[in-house]
């Protein structure tokens, strides 16, 4: 008989009993099923509700319900719905009516809540220890190249000299972000609901603050409405995971564009790569290729529950178990990606004589001239004009900045001596950006000393 079979008189239709199931996604919340239990198992006795022989029992047999879910011999039962129901039973089955006590003043409606709350305050902080080994990955590539200057892009086109250290850098100030993100998720995770019972709250003097304690959580909810038909903690971490999937699938395209023959700016190893059914020569950059894409997947997941979420009246809804399966999936696809980024990272291949031959090309100085004519006293429009005018006539010759000599660079303006070409090297123009922040080499250690702190810390 179901949990709740009472007063029923007719059996679940077998077509609605498998669509209503949720055991084959949510029996991997076990370990905090258990966890909950136990602690919610003390907590009865302290509110005089289980003798002291009573809460031993239950908490042994919970031991020996959790060595069979360990060792792989538990009866898993799928017509009884889910995992919470499962436990019980087999519980039951090992120390007889005894365990039937244990839900007393309980509902599955607070029990899913401190579940998923229990199991996602793991997966953030083992997210976090994932995120913080690409940092330390990329930190670690971009002190081996402090020196390698690199064309940067804007609109995919050449635009100006940086380091790659500097490009590299990028995405270790976009991933620490997101490390605060989850951070800050796990705070407001941090909360129980345990208690709170199907809406209304316990009608027992459950010691929440105790259970809370037990729980090694940091708060008690304050609202037990709330308390079983929130899921802002699940929303939150999607949306974190999300924004992580925007961050590294644009690494992903990067290294993907950058392992072009176009491009050729990096070998990737071939252990994160692999060849064509058809076309010998080829090596494809699937791994990377794949965490681009699997970025799509951490946007449908947030999507899904919000969308799922944002007509539900107060308190508790079946929609709600609608949450677990994207939720899931984004925590097995973000932890997946964590796993094989930081290893693929540490084997790439820069090829740095091509980047700085690139670095240089397509008038990537063009905007220093512009700041040279500012320092001899141009308004910068004006200067911008008679640069814009210099790289029209350096195409015409089929030549480049610092191959015009100077008598054909004084015909644009007067303000331009003999010091310009000096201006117009790579090693100038990287040199002249020191702001903090800067691609300049100088500013570059300097941002490298702070990324060092800030995965330190």
């Amino acid at each position: 008989m179901k949990l709740w079979g009472g007063r029923f008189t007719q059996g679940a239709d077998p077509t609605a009993e498998l669509f209503t199931a949720s055991l084959r996604f949510d029996r991997r919340l076990w370990p905090y099923d258990i966890a909950g239990s136990v602690a919610w198992t003390a907590a009865l006795a302290r509110a005089g509700v289980l003798t002291a022989e009573e809460r031993d029992t239950i908490v042994n047999g919970l031991a020996a319900v959790r060595a069979e879910l360990e060792n792989g011999t538990f009866p898993f039962r799928p017509e009884l719905e889910d995992i919470h129901t499962n436990v019980e039973r087999r519980l039951v089955e090992l120390i007889g009516p005894v365990g039937g006590k244990l839900h007393t003043g309980r509902s599955r409606n607070d029990q899913i809540a401190v579940d998923e709350r229990l199991y996602l305050r793991e997966v953030v902080d083992d997210v976090v220890e994932g995120l913080r080994r690409v940092e330390q990955t990329l930190i670690e590539r971009a002190a081996q190249h402090l020196d390698v200057p690199m064309p940067g892009y804007t609109h995919l086109q050449r635009a100006q000299p940086i380091l790659l250290a500097h490009h590299l850098l990028a995405y270790v100030f976009m991933t620490d972000r997101d490390r605060g993100r989850f951070r800050d998720a796990r705070v407001r995770l941090d909360v129980l609901p345990l208690g709170a019972g199907a809406l209304a709250g316990s009608a027992f003097p459950i010691d929440r603050e105790r259970l809370a304690e037990d729980l090694g959580f940091r708060l008690v909810s304050q609202n037990s409405l709330d308390a079983v038909s929130d899921r802002d903690y699940v929303v939150e971490f999607l949306a974190a995971a999300a924004t992580t999937g925007m961050h590294l699938s644009r690494l992903a395209a990067d290294l993907t564009l950058w392992a072009t023959a176009e491009f050729g700016f990096v070998e990737i190893s071939d252990a994160f790569a692999t060849g064509s059914s058809i076309m010998p020569q080829k090596k494809n950059p699937d791994v990377a290729e794949l965490i681009r894409g699997k970025s799509g997947r951490l946007y449908g997941n947030l999507v899904a529950v919000l969308t799922t979420m944002k007509g539900l009246p107060l308190a508790y809804n079946s929609d709600m178990q609608e949450d677990k399966e994207p939720l899931f999936d984004s925590i097995d696809t973000l932890t997946a990606i964590l796993s094989v980024l930081a290893p693929m990272l540490a084997t790439l291949t820069f090829r740095t004589e091509r980047l700085a031959r690139a670095a240089g090309e397509h008038f990537a100085t063009a905007t220093d001239l512009a700041d040279y004519l500012v320092r001899k006293g141009l308004p910068f429009r004006t200067a911008h004009e008679v640069a814009s005018r210099v790289v029209g006539a350096a195409l015409d010759a089929g030549a480049t900045l610092e191959k015009l000599d100077l008598q054909t660079l004084r015909a644009f303006s007067p303000l331009i001596e003999a010091d310009v070409h000096e201006k117009l090297t790579v090693e100038s123009s990287l040199r002249a950006r020191a702001v903090t922040g800067g691609t300049a080499p100088a500013a570059v250690r300097e941002a490298l000393d702070v990324a060092r702190r800030l995965i330190a810390s």
